[in-house]
């Protein structure tokens, strides 16, 4: 482990379940400050900034559910689990980011056509500064728990909250812009570059969770990993059809390996309960399949015993 890696989780849903919730508490206090600075400077940037936080909300909210939802064990409806319920909240956030930035492009543009002055600059930067210090401290808690338990939704939340910092970086070049160099078309312009940052990451964001529901192969490290595993055991031929999906924090495995031909069930048996214990030592928590085949050609059975 590396000196800086969060330490495991005694309980990967009660972590998840807490750092979803720091999540939905920022995004209220957030909103809160930037509709106050709004009020106060009128500065598009700053509107641009509360719209994004007013769907931070919204994501955080579904996050909030859907990891409580994911964490429910598997029942006779979903016997593969639930996992995927994170994957369907981070394919809501993407959708809520791209309404996001194209509300906020539409209104810079009409910002650029007609511009409007900015006030109250000295509050506008009081609350961009210290959004932007809770949103690093909701990043770094974000960044503990899927560390200690890779979780995909949170991952997403995380990455949301990332673009946000540097939106708000762009957001105080805007209100500064705006406010005290009277250039009230810059403002207007950093609340463009806010939507085209958003976009971006939405993109991203529908990527993954696409990948996910659409059961994309794990990366190739991991299955390298995974049959390196099983083929440490020199009973063990061979791998084949080797099958990876993730189903939320959970890595299902299927395949074939070739044992010897003569080899009883109980000893068969015995060699794959074990290539399913190294497998987990390398990813805990896997949902793994092992089929035994025989290895080589068999031996044709004579007709006198058909």
């Amino acid at each position: 482990m590396t000196a800086d890696a969060a330490p495991p989780a005694a309980d990967p849903h009660a972590l998840n379940r807490q750092v979803t919730q720091l999540s939905v508490i920022v995004a209220v206090i957030l909103i809160a400050l930037k509709a106050f600075a709004l009020g106060a400077s009128g500065s598009v940037s700053i509107l641009a900034s509360l719209a994004d936080s007013a769907l931070d909300l919204a994501a955080s909210l579904a996050t909030f559910f859907a990891v409580r939802w994911a964490a429910q064990p598997a029942d006779d409806d979903h016997r593969h689990g639930h996992g995927k319920g994170e994957a369907m909240a981070a394919l809501v956030q993407s959708g809520l980011i791209f309404a996001s930035a194209v509300f906020i492009a539409w209104e810079a543009v009409a910002r650029m056509v007609e511009p409007r002055p900015v006030t109250g600059g000295s509050w506008s930067v009081g609350v961009i500064v210290i959004s932007s210090l809770l949103t690093a401290w909701l990043i770094w808690r974000q960044s503990r728990a899927v560390a200690a338990t890779g979780s995909m939704a949170v991952a997403a939340d995380r990455t949301h909250y990332a673009a946000d910092m540097a939106a708000n970086a762009v957001v105080l070049i805007g209100v500064v812009s705006g406010a005290w160099l009277s250039a009230p078309g810059l403002d207007a312009a950093a609340g463009l570059v806010v939507a085209v940052w958003l976009f971006w990451g939405a993109v991203g964001l529908l990527r993954e969770s696409a990948d996910h529901l659409l059961d994309k192969e794990a990366p190739d490290a991991d299955r390298i990993a995974v049959t390196t595993a099983v083929l440490a055991d020199p009973r063990i031929f061979g791998v084949h059809q080797l099958r990876t999906r993730m189903a939320g924090t959970t890595l299902m495995i299927q395949m074939h390996v070739d044992l010897d031909p003569t080899l009883s069930l109980m000893a068969a048996h015995d060699i794959v309960v074990e290539a399913e214990r190294r497998i987990l030592a390398v990813r805990p928590g896997a949902d793994i399949l092992i089929h035994p085949d025989p290895h080589g050609p068999q031996t044709a059975v004579p007709a006198s015993t058909q």
